[in-house]
């Protein structure tokens, strides 16, 4: 009997499983049907979460095209998609083969694309750097790691993996991808402005370290346990600022994920467009005015 009423209170106690995906435990139901939905399943409402096919206005277990005035979105007001991660898979697939390439040309071709804002190379080579005009280092350098150390290619990797997913299934790919690439590019700005003009920077982690800023602020919208995402990101923190690696891009990657992402996530359903795609331009500009500031102090 004590085993039964034991195995009762952790069955009381338990969340049910998203109706779509049965491994997944939600605390979030369909305010039309009431089916439990995880993230990936809910469409925003005028009132909270609907599922895919109450927004489609199918009945559940029936196919059918969507309806055009309704076509199911993300938490963020994205398209919902069949393959969620896919542009998380293209983004592993290109840092992938940049690092392939790092190890395959050597170090000529990570001093051509790595973020540095002036330096030279030998004692002949000419001046070279953003401050040179070589603009395109600041991103190119968000898909370059140090290939000498694969744990650091490897632990950002999974980090993508893990968190770019579920966060792209709640952005959508359009507003994902913006995130991603407004991180990284702030990373390299702030680099270019606090480092040092010949210090060499590899900033693949300004943008995965926007999506960390990112993720915390989405989970805190959808009011899910904190801890997790806070512990990972002060182990991180701990790690950037332990010596031997460009902090500078971790701050401004997750400073700007933070920003982004809370413009994602929380920005008014009638003017939703102009406030996301708003903000990052704002984030945007004021990374190009750091550019600018920085190179007229080097020149």
């Amino acid at each position: 009997m004590e085993d039964q009423a034991t195995g009762n209170a952790r069955d009381a106690h338990s969340l049910p499983k998203c109706y779509r995906h049965p491994d997944r435990e939600t605390g979030v139901r369909c305010t039309r049907c009431e089916r439990p939905i995880c993230p990936e399943c809910m469409v925003s409402a005028s009132v909270g979460f609907q599922c895919p096919e109450c927004v489609r206005g199918t009945t559940p277990g029936q196919s059918g095209p969507p309806l055009a005035a309704s076509r199911p979105r993300t938490l963020a007001g994205g398209t919902v998609t069949a393959d969620p991660r896919l542009l998380t898979k293209i983004l592993i697939g290109v840092n992938i083969a940049v690092f392939l390439a790092q190890l395959s040309v050597g170090n000529s071709f990570t001093n051509h694309f790595e973020m540095i804002g002036q330096a030279q190379y030998s004692q002949f080579s000419p001046l070279e750097g953003v401050a040179q005009g070589q603009y395109y280092r600041m991103l190119t350098a968000m898909f370059l790691h140090d290939p000498s150390n694969y744990m650091h290619i490897v632990f950002n990797m999974l980090s993508l993996w893990w968190i770019g997913g579920p966060l792209e299934a709640a952005l959508g790919r359009a507003r994902y991808l913006t995130l991603y690439f407004v991180s990284g590019l702030a990373g390299s700005a702030l680099t270019y402005l606090l480092a040092a003009q010949n210090q060499p920077s590899l900033g693949a982690s300004g943008a995965i370290f926007g999506l960390f800023g990112a993720t915390a602020v989405l989970i805190r919208r959808l009011n899910y346990d904190m801890r997790p995402i806070i512990a990972l990101l002060v182990i991180n923190l701990i790690f950037t600022f332990s010596g031997g690696i460009a902090w500078q891009a971790h701050i401004g990657g997750l400073v700007a994920g933070v920003v982004t992402g809370y413009a994602m996530v929380h920005a008014p359903r009638e003017r939703r467009n102009l406030v996301q795609y708003g903000t990052c331009a704002l984030v945007l500009v004021l990374a190009v005015v750091i550019t600018v500031v920085r190179t007229a102090q080097l020149t």
